[in-house]
């Protein structure tokens, strides 16, 4: 049922020297020690200070006395994480977490420090994800939870504890008698995760006693097929989209079966320009795609950010902030 820490750890094997994001909570206090141990001086942490609770300066000094300890040097960011209107507050931390990361690992030349970096996510942090995902209705992309490796801004990021689960790691950790902080938003159950953890996971475990193992598999099963539909759409937009710009023909569009169209649209929003529409906004978009048989036919549909709008024969979109003039 699941591997040790140390078994996970043992069978990573990143691009060095490597960083870890260090909270100072068990999971990545576990990570950063089992790494350190493994790779002596071509480790360094770094530490996220989000400035959301009054607690957050004491992470940083616990960091910050961990590592000395280590002899590991430590890189604290400090990030506003507040969130704009109409975006979640996890939503917001975890951008801002993620452009601290990508920062501290670029020098004053611009040259990149490392090009790997190790986050603690481990099993339940998972399910916990799935679940999150099916209470939302979400596709393919959020049944898939968390790759255990991918990359951005030139950097691989490494999720090495998938399959250890969360007691596990506080158990090694107080064997060794390790100390590490405790969050308290984490067990504030105004937060959907923290209420999945709190309420559903033990119900899990004593109903289905290998559920992390059986929902990672339907993970990795809608993450390959979630590959497969982005290579099918990739495939449908060299036929369907515009040489130069990458705009859609809309009849061309229209050949396609519905689900393919859906597929087709949200993989072109998506990877031209970081534009992720709901399901309301791609169902109306197919629709007036679909009604758009003159030349009078007008589309302008709100899609995230900005509008998917309808140029002449193709189907294009803009952000109206970033182009004002395009919105007249």
């Amino acid at each position: 049922m699941g591997i040790s820490l140390l078994d996970a750890v043992k069978s990573f094997s990143p691009e060095l020297p490597l960083a870890v994001a260090y909270s100072g909570g068990a999971d990545s206090t576990a990570l950063l020690l089992a790494c350190v141990e493994k790779w002596p001086g071509q480790v360094c942490a770094v530490h996220v200070h989000h400035g959301l609770q009054p607690a957050a300066d004491g992470f940083a000094r616990h960091c910050q006395q961990f590592c000395d300890a280590l002899g590991v040097p430590l890189m604290v960011r400090r990030v506003d994480a507040r969130h704009a209107s109409g975006q979640s507050p996890e939503e917001a931390a975890r951008g801002a977490r993620y452009a601290a990361l990508q920062s501290v690992l670029i020098d004053s030349s611009g040259s990149m420090v490392c090009r790997s970096m190790a986050i603690a996510q481990h099993a339940d942090d998972q399910v916990e994800t799935i679940l999150l995902a099916l209470s939302r209705g979400a596709g393919l992309p959020g049944l898939a939870a968390m790759p255990a490796r991918w990359q951005r801004g030139g950097v691989t990021y490494h999720r090495p504890l998938l399959a250890v689960r969360g007691s596990d790691i506080r158990v090694w950790l107080e064997h060794r008698g390790i100390p590490y902080v405790n969050d308290p938003s984490n067990t504030d159950q105004r937060l959907t995760r923290n209420r999945i953890r709190a309420n559903l996971l033990p119900a899990l475990e004593a109903s289905f006693p290998r559920f992390r193992e059986t929902f990672a598999r339907s993970a990795l099963h809608a993450a390959q097929a979630q590959q497969v539909l982005e290579e099918l759409a990739s495939t449908d937009a060299a036929v369907v989209a515009r040489a130069g710009d990458g705009a859609l023909s809309i009849a061309r569009i229209q050949v396609l079966s519905r689900p393919r169209q859906a597929n087709l649209v949200r993989w072109w929003l998506k990877s031209s320009f970081g534009a992720v529409p709901n399901t309301a906004q791609l169902e109306e978009l197919l629709d007036q795609i679909a009604d758009c048989t003159t030349r009078a036919h007008k589309i302008r549909i709100k899609v995230a950010g900005g509008f998917a709008v309808r140029s002449g024969a193709v189907l294009t979109w803009y952000n109206e902030k970033a182009d004002p003039a395009l919105s007249a």
